[in-house]
C-alpha cells in the first residue's frame, strides 16, 4: 500500500497558509492534539477543533463535526488531521470523502489499515503516522 509523500510533496502542503480540521483536538494544554493546534495556529495556518464535546481549543470555537467545518470555511479544508483513535478512522475517511477534502493526516499512532486502503483506493492524499508539527519542523530546518 503506497502513501508516502516525498519531501517535496510535504513541503508544498505545509508551506504556505491551509485550512486544516483538526479531529479530536483537545483543550488540556497538556495533550499533543492542543500542542499541534498552537502550532499551526502560529505557523499561520487557519486551523479551525473538530470535536463535538469542548467549546473550544486555544481560543478557537470548536465544530461538531467535518460538515459543520466546510459550512465555516465555505469550503472544504485542504487537511483533515486527526488525533482520534485508530478504530475511528474508517468513519472519519467516510467524512473527509463526502466533504471533498483532499488530504487526510494521521497522526502519530493512528493506524487503522483497511480505512487507510479505503481511503487511497478512492483518490484521498494520506500521511500515515507521521506528525504534521514535526514535519513542518523538519522540512522548515536549514
Amino acid at each position: 500500500m503506497d502513501r508516502t509523500h516525498d519531501d517535496g510533496a510535504l513541503s508544498d502542503l505545509l508551506s504556505s497558509p491551509r485550512r486544516i480540521a483538526m479531529v479530536g483536538a483537545s483543550p488540556k494544554e497538556d495533550r499533543d492534539s492542543n500542542r499541534v493546534f498552537r502550532f499551526l495556529l502560529e505557523e499561520g495556518h487557519d486551523v479551525l477543533p473538530v470535536n463535538p464535546v469542548v467549546p473550544e481549543v486555544a481560543g478557537v470555537a470548536c465544530v461538531p463535526d467535518l460538515q459543520a467545518a466546510v459550512d465555516y470555511w465555505g469550503a472544504p479544508p485542504d487537511v483533515v488531521d486527526v488525533f482520534r483513535a485508530p478504530d475511528a478512522v474508517p468513519a472519519i475517511v467516510e467524512e473527509t470523502l463526502r466533504i471533498g477534502a483532499p488530504w487526510l493526516w494521521l497522526q502519530f499512532g493512528v493506524v487503522h489499515e483497511a480505512g487507510i486502503q479505503a481511503a487511497l483506493d478512492r483518490g484521498l492524499e494520506v500521511v500515515v503516522d507521521r506528525c504534521i508539527k514535526v514535519e513542518t519542523k523538519r522540512l522548515q530546518a536549514p
